[in-house]
């Protein structure tokens, strides 16, 4: 690591430990204090977290959903989920907690028309109609989200996920400044609150292959008004998997203050640090049968291709600042900014080349290795304003905002990963792969900083209907450095690429109908337009990637908000995307590739006692236009057509059986298959099934336990190339968790 990244990453990561531990020395005492004073109150709910403020609907906790009726993603201020013209799907903290999600990829395996290319936890990638997500939001603020950096969070710190589906440019900008304004969609994390009422939760769970977890979230009013509030969060996990060798552990800590400056103003502050180390699979080989054939191979779901020296390290500091004015009319106004620092160190061998199906040499391959060294950091603020008014008998909206983006990557990587020798895939010792003399001879740096102008209106020409109608200017500017030093001459050369746009326009345009109290029908119109840095064969930066979504569709509402239902249907193109080549640091642009289908999903309690979600995906990935190349390879079809999942919980309403709950889930995805290097791999249809039984012993303590793939359904959950990227599904496991709230 570079020395000046590394004394940046130990500086930050000491104000972060300074911060959670002021916030320990504050909220805890008051947290003792509380709990028993409201022990000796028999009159206080201990299980209600509830704090009075007008957009106190977003949050989930503590409502025992399974949806919610309003979002503020993809909208700047609390909105109603059936009056905004896009899909969006939500997982609240109560199926984080029954369904047992720890960490980002987990949620989105289970969350509608999503696609995880898996990896080791915490290092996947996640797709949405086709296309990676590559930034997650944080209460609204972007930064990047990487696989192979592995900046996925831990959800301890997560009240709720909201994703919406298709792009999103309006409010959060461009992916190259550090936002989304990609066709595939966003992912925001909305954080847990300080709260006024005391509590304290602690979970405990276990299971399969080591898996071990402990949580604690404490809070509560830190002044006898209960203007300022604070909260704590940490949990610890550490876990083996079903494939050999292969080890994750990660920790956070998450600390929160909110401050009522006066009856409509509040400040609340946010920091947390995580950390995570694994000993990386980056999956098995697979078979070349000839005429572009591959074969998937029948070994054991626990074999490991890699080295015992597979090491993978990172760690990262957050900190968010909200400023949150309302006004007496319904309107907001808010000022937020988020700072982030990351710093990734790994070194991994992996399968490189395909296992041999010759005689002599059965089950032969070789294998190289990947390393780097890299620090990141990123600043994102948003500062806006919406504000009602009344024209013509009916109420419309407005709302106009700034936002800035900046993110400045430093990467330190090796030119030479080989590594020698033959391996066998039926007798293969991790131990005997040699460890590499890595020299990190090659340095890129980016800077791309973004900002945008955005604005909103929505226009009600009639009760029943609603026009919305937004557009960004954005302004972007990068450059790229890459030095490379030569390993045998010593020479060194250096490339340095800028570009910069100004004033580009994104478009946006919808139309809500209200066809019944409960019911409404919905189009949108959104433009992409997202700058890249990647570099052609001429050491010129590929165009920025353009392109457009429609979207119309049915929006549902019904018992009070309790169940939401919605269908739509979608169409996007893009062009320009990058695309790796054989030749290292060399893209070519991608044709024009179209996603299309339709999506159903319902969220909520269908009566008393029963929540479900449930969805399904139907999608169709192509090139509409490219080279022969392009086409042969195809375009997302690691997408699968069909992507189906079902949770459902039923808690006993008798007095018999109060405290009891079942719940199931199925997960069904049609085949898949990659073209890679002239060889497909294709992945046949699988499902899967989940149980889980639990008891609330009494308002404090209750436990669960939860069978995963109780078939045992042996299944590819990922299909790459023959030499690596295919990886097993996971086997049939078991949880328990024991939880504790005061």
């Amino acid at each position: 690591m570079p020395a000046s990244a590394s004394t940046a990453f130990r500086a930050a990561l000491s104000v972060s430990h300074i911060a959670l531990l002021a916030g320990l020395s504050v909220v805890v005492p008051s947290l003792v204090q509380g709990l028993r004073a409201q022990e000796a109150a028999p009159g206080i709910a201990l299980e209600t977290i509830s704090v009075e403020a007008p957009d106190w609907a977003v949050l989930t906790e503590g409502k025992d959903t399974y949806t919610s009726p309003v979002t503020s993603t993809g909208v700047g201020s609390p909105t109603a989920w059936k009056q905004i013209p896009q899909s969006i799907s939500t997982v609240t903290s109560q199926r984080i907690q029954d369904q047992g999600f720890t960490q980002l990829e987990e949620a989105m395996a289970r969350t509608t028309g999503m696609v995880i290319l898996q990896n080791d936890v915490g290092r996947s990638s996640i797709f949405s109609r086709g296309y990676e997500i590559d930034q997650m939001l944080v209460n609204g603020l972007p930064a990047p989200l990487s696989s192979i950096y592995g900046t996925q969070p831990d959800l301890a710190i997560f009240d709720r996920l909201d994703v919406l589906k298709g792009p999103a440019g309006l409010y959060y900008g461009g992916t190259g400044g550090g936002g989304n304004s990609g066709p595939s969609g966003v992912v925001n994390g909305i954080l847990k609150p300080a709260v006024a009422d005391y509590f304290l939760n602690a979970e405990l769970s276990g299971g399969s292959w080591e898996f071990g977890r402990a949580q604690l979230d404490a809070g509560g009013k830190l002044n006898a008004a209960g203007t300022v509030r604070g909260r704590i969060v940490a949990a610890y996990q550490d876990a083996d998997s079903f494939v050999d060798y292969n080890e994750n552990k990660v920790w956070v800590g998450y600390g929160t203050l909110a401050m009522d400056l006066n009856e409509n103003t509040t400040l609340s502050l946010y920091a947390w640090h995580q950390e995570r180390d694994i000993l990386p699979f980056n999956g098995l080989p697979a078979a070349n049968l000839g005429g572009g054939v591959g074969q998937l191979l029948g070994v054991p779901r626990n074999t490991f291709v890699g080295a015992s020296w597979n090491t993978f390290h990172n760690a990262s500091t957050d900190y968010v600042a909200e400023l949150l004015h309302r006004f007496d009319d319904g309107g907001e106004a808010k000022a937020s900014v988020r700072y982030s620092d990351r710093s990734v160190n790994y070194r991994y061998a992996y399968g490189g080349s395909a296992v041999s199906i010759a005689p002599a040499t059965y089950g032969n391959f070789t294998m190289q290795y990947t390393a780097a060294q890299y620090s990141e950091t990123s600043l994102s603020a948003d500062a806006h304003v919406t504000r009602p008014f009344e024209a013509f008998g009916q109420t419309h909206e407005v709302t106009a905002g700034l936002a800035l983006s900046s993110v400045e990557t430093n990467l330190l990587a090796p030119t030479s990963t080989t590594l020698s020798g033959t391996y066998n895939i039926y007798s293969f010792n991790p131990a005997l792969v040699p460890v590499p003399t890595t020299l990190y001879n090659r340095q890129t740096q980016t800077d791309p900083t973004q900002w945008g102008l955005y604005g909103q209106a929505k226009i009600k020409p009639l009760q029943p209907l609603t026009v919305l109608l937004g557009a960004r200017l954005a302004w972007y500017d990068n450059t790229s450095t890459v030095a490379t030093v030569n390993t045998t001459s010593g020479a060194l050369t250096t490339t340095s690429t800028p570009i910069s746009y100004d004033a580009e326009f994104v478009p946006y345009a919808g139309l809500v109908l209200d066809m019944t109290p409960n019911i409404s029908a919905y189009i949108s119109y959104t433009d992409t337009f997202t700058p890249q840095s990647e570099l052609d064969a001429s050491g010129d930066v590929l165009q920025p990637r353009q392109g457009y979504q429609y979207e119309g569709g049915l929006k549902g509402t019904f018992f009070d908000g309790a169940l939401n239902a919605s269908a739509a249907l979608f169409l996007i193109r893009d062009t320009n995307r990058a695309l790796a080549t054989s030749v290292a640091n060399v893209y070519v642009a991608a044709g024009e590739t179209q996603v299309s289908g339709y999506e159903l999903e319902v969220s909520g309690r269908l009566a008393p006692g029963w929540e479900v979600f449930a969805g399904f995906t139907y999608t169709e990935t192509e090139y509409v236009t490219a080279t022969a190349a392009q086409l042969a390879s195809g375009f997302s079809t690691y997408t699968p057509r069909n992507n189906f999942n079902l949770w459902t919980k039923y808690e006993f309403q008798d007095p018999i059986l109060k405290g009891l709950h079942i719940a199931g889930g199925i997960k069904h995805l049609s085949s898949f298959y990659t073209t890679s290097g002239g060889v497909t791999l294709t992945a046949p249809a699988y499902t899967t099934v989940d149980a889980q039984v639990g008891y609330k012993f009494n308002k404090n303590l209750q436990a669960t336990f939860t069978a995963t793939n109780i078939f045992d359904e042996d299944y590819y959950t990922r299909v790459g190339s023959t030499s690596l990227f295919n990886f097993y599904g996971e086997p049939r496991a078991y949880w328990l968790k024991v939880s504790a709230t005061y």
